[in-house]
C-alpha cells in the first residue's frame, strides 16, 4: 500500500539499508498490541506472506479467506489479500487472549517490518523508522536484517522490489483503463495466490517461474486491447 507522507514528521530524517542499526527492537514485545488493532485493511499480504501461511498452517488461500482469517480489497487500483481485524478492538485475528501474536514465526513481511517501513524510489528502496508508531519509549538498536529475521535477507530483498514494481506497473496499466482491474487482479490473485504452492520446495524459484510467466502474458494482453 503507497502512502503520501510527509518524512519530517514520520521518521527521524534518516534512511537505512538492511545491515545499518536502526532502533527498532522492543526487546521481545510484552504484548501492548497496539500495532495488531485497528490497522484496518492496512496489512496487505504478498505471495511470500501466503506461502508462510500455508506452509505452517496447512491453509490455502481459499481456505484462509473462506475461514475469515484473510479478505480482500482494493489496494492502489488492484484486488489485494489483507488480515482480517476482528471484534469491537479491530484486533488481528491471528492476535490470541494474552496479546501475542499466534503465528509469530509465519508473521508477514509487514509486521516483521514493523515499526519500520520502506521508501521506494529509482527501482529499489531503504527503509525509515517510524517514530510515533510504537509506544515503547526505550527501544534498543538492532541490525535491520536482524530485525526483520528471515533467511537470506538479499534474495528477500530482491524480491520485495520486484513484487513492489510488478505492482506498480499493474497499477499504473488499471489507472488508465479502470474497466481492467478486475481482470488484472483476477490473474493476478489466480497465479500468485490461490494457485498452490510446494511447501516443501524453494519459495523464490517457484515465485520466479510465474513472474516470468506472468509478464509476457501482460503484454499479450494489451497488444491485444
Amino acid at each position: 500500500m503507497e502512502r503520501r507522507i510527509d518524512m519530517n514528521e514520520v521518521s527521524d530524517g534518516r534512511l537505512y539499508k538492511a545491515n545499518d542499526l536502526v532502533k527498532a527492537d522492543c526487546g521481545g514485545c510484552q504484548g501492548c498490541s497496539d500495532c495488531c488493532q485497528g490497522m484496518g485493511s492496512s496489512i496487505t499480504l504478498d505471495p511470500l506472506d501466503l506461502f508462510w501461511l500455508y506452509r505452517g498452517l496447512q491453509l490455502d488461500f481459499d481456505q484462509l479467506l473462506e475461514g475469515g482469517k484473510i479478505e480482500l480489497n482494493i489496494v492502489d487500483g488492484l484486488i489485494l489479500p489483507n488480515l482480517k481485524m476482528t471484534g469491537p478492538q479491530e484486533a488481528c485475528v491471528f492476535l490470541n487472549r494474552e496479546g501475542r501474536c499466534s503465528i509469530h514465526s509465519l508473521r508477514p513481511g509487514i509486521c516483521r517490518l514493523f515499526p519500520l517501513g520502506r521508501l521506494y524510489e529509482n527501482g529499489s528502496f531503504q527503509y525509515f523508522l517510524q517514530v510515533h508508531e510504537c509506544p515503547k519509549e526505550d527501544r534498543r538498536k538492532i541490525k535491520i536484517k536482524k530485525w526483520l529475521d528471515l533467511p537470506d535477507p538479499g534474495t528477500y530483498e530482491q524480491f520485495v522490489r520486484d513484487w513492489h514494481y510488478c505492482l506498480k506497473a499493474l497499477q499504473k496499466e488499471v489507472h488508465s483503463d479502470p474497466e481492467r482491474i478486475k481482470p488484472v487482479s483476477m490473474e493476478l490473485l489466480n497465479r500468485f495466490y490461490r494457485m498452490p504452492w510446494d511447501p516443501a520446495g524453494d519459495f523464490y524459484g517457484q515465485f520466479y517461474e510465474r513472474l516470468e510467466a506472468f509478464r509476457p502474458q501482460q503484454a499479450d494482453t494489451k497488444t491485444e486491447v
